[in-house]
């Protein structure tokens, strides 16, 4: 198994096919994947590269971090494992019942 990448700040007209070609330079690509708004689909200028070897994926760190990459300075560093995000729940946030509280008597209403 690769060494998966974060890759921050690209461009919203790059495509997989762009950002595969330009870490090809760096070595093997395994997989490209950018990320995108799940209800408009636009991407959301950034995305994960895996590359086969953990060799490769420093040789990309140390060769594109900072880079110029469609008028963009990207971001490349090694990609942080997913955590499980809370689904909702949680706790008191405030709001309360709805009703004013207006020192005991309710005006106007």
């Amino acid at each position: 198994m690769g060494t998966k990448l974060f890759v921050g700040n690209l461009s919203y007209q790059a495509s997989e096919q762009d950002v595969t070609e330009l870490f090809s330079q760096a070595g093997t690509v395994e997989s490209v994947k950018i990320i995108t708004d799940t209800y408009t689909g636009q991407p959301r200028g950034f995305g994960f590269v895996e590359m086969s070897t953990s060799e490769e994926a420093k040789n990309a760190i140390a060769t594109l971090n900072g880079a110029a990459f469609k008028e963009r300075n990207i971001t490349v560093s090694e990609a942080k494992p997913r955590t499980e995000r809370g689904g909702g729940g949680g706790g008191n946030r405030g709001g309360g019942s709805g009703r004013r509280h207006s020192g005991g008597r309710d005006r106007g209403r």
